[in-house]
């Protein structure tokens, strides 16, 4: 089995459809996929219904597991947190979702004021119409900042010069705290499983400490395998986490042509998989 547990839609940052992605999951040989965009399961409903196409076509159609990436922080720090098969109608972590993608508007239209400040020929129009009907986020203010020909990559804009943590012309947002987060979602009848916690790129990681908290508290797993931890940061977390008795994946973090990573490219086990099914008891996967 060829699993892959975390890819974004246009519902938030990526650029395939949720339609598109399934689609595309399918045709990469996936056996499994799974739907995590941020703080949103906007995309669930237009990705089940293209399984139904595909299996009806007789094509080539994964297992979809519904989830989201929950944004959160902890003293200052921004973490992510990969949600699985939770109840999305639960009130408590319905209300929390709605908070954080709710702010995601606020805090872009601050950041797209303050690079106009700064004299950045970026206009809200053009970063609402990159982001279309998804979540608003950074990167789609990165892709303008490509447009206008003042960075090369998303990468290059994610840097205290632009819209990096601490940067110019950075805005906050609201953030769940994560044991809250950890709490919300067990609530809810799902798995979380810590996402890329070794990512330095991504801005300062959480302190090893946090970790072992957070495993007390009831967190499923970490993200091991991803294209932003090398050889030795993944040896180093399988260890953390047979310490800790926590699950270790391996994903994507597919963003379409956000990103250079393919769908698939990382992977999880696929015991791993089936006992991410087992605790779930909010949701199941949707089998085509």
């Amino acid at each position: 089995m060829r699993i892959d547990l975390h890819a974004h839609s246009t519902a938030s940052d990526g650029t395939d459809t949720p339609a598109e992605l399934v689609r595309a999951a399918g045709a990469a040989g996936l056996d499994v996929v799974a739907l995590t965009d941020h703080d949103t399961v906007g995309g669930h409903a237009e990705a089940e219904k293209a399984l139904a196409e595909l299996r009806a076509a007789g094509a080539p159609a994964p297992v979809l597991v519904t989830g989201a990436e929950l944004s959160c922080r902890i003293d200052g720090v921004s973490l992510h947190m990969l949600a699985y098969l939770f109840d999305p109608q639960e009130p408590e972590l319905h209300r929390e979702r709605e908070l954080v993608r709710d702010d995601r508007l606020p805090r872009a239209q601050a950041m797209v004021a303050r690079l106009r400040e700064h004299g950045v020929p970026v206009t809200w129009d053009r970063v609402a119409e990159i982001a279309g009907d998804g979540a608003v986020g950074r990167p789609h203010i990165a892709q303008a900042l490509i447009e206008a020909g003042l960075v090369d990559s998303i990468a290059e804009a994610f840097t205290p010069e632009w819209i990096g943590p601490g940067g110019r012309a950075y805005a906050e947002k609201h953030e769940l705290d994560p044991f809250e987060a950890v709490r919300l979602v067990r609530n809810a009848g799902g798995v979380t499983v810590f996402a890329h916690p070794a990512a330095v790129k991504r801005g300062t990681c959480v302190p090893e400490s946090v970790i072992h908290e957070l495993a007390a508290a009831g967190l499923d797993g970490i993200e091991v395998d991803h294209m932003d931890h090398d050889e030795p940061t993944r040896a180093h977390l399988r260890a953390l986490a047979s310490e800790l008795g926590l699950l270790t994946t391996g994903s994507s973090d597919y963003h379409g042509t956000r990103k250079t990573v393919r769908l698939g490219e990382y992977t999880t086990d696929p015991e791993v998989y089936r006992e991410i099914v087992r605790r779930a008891t909010g949701a199941a996967p949707i089998v085509p």
